[in-house]
């Protein structure tokens, strides 16, 4: 019994450290939807990623907070993870089979949702100087 309760602390006590030690970081991005059987399907893919502590996501304002450690993930897997349920983020955009899938109150403005960034003029030259593709 007494080497079970030593076994029990000592696990408490290693778990206890390792939280210490967690690095976690705070993040906001943009997520498209429009109502609460958005929020809960944004915010369940979020909390699927593995090291992700909390996430809020505000349908008026389309911002997520997620607070995860850094050490097991980042706010790109955590967008890409939203982006495969189907909904945009501001970096990640959800495929076409995803987003068709969603219930009709949850089809968001497509055309506004992601803007990937543009080129500089002279990236943009360069593209179409040679037929349509980067160097």
């Amino acid at each position: 019994m007494k080497k079970i309760i030593v076994m029990l602390f000592a696990a408490v006590l290693l778990l206890g450290v390792q939280n210490l030690f967690a690095e976690n970081k705070t993040e906001s991005f943009k997520v498209y939807g429009n109502c609460d059987m958005c929020k809960k399907r944004v915010e369940t893919a979020a909390r699927l990623v593995q090291g992700v502590a909390s996430v809020d996501w505000n349908k008026e304002t389309k911002m997520m907070t997620v607070v995860f450690d850094a050490a097991k993930t980042d706010a790109q897997k955590v967008e890409m993870a939203i982006a495969m349920v189907g909904h945009d983020t501001q970096t990640q955009k959800a495929s076409n089979e995803a987003y068709t899938k969603l219930p009709s109150c949850c089809k968001y403005d497509r055309a506004t949702s992601f803007a990937p960034a543009k080129a500089p003029a002279k990236e943009k030259m360069k593209m179409d100087e040679h037929q349509g593709h980067m160097h």
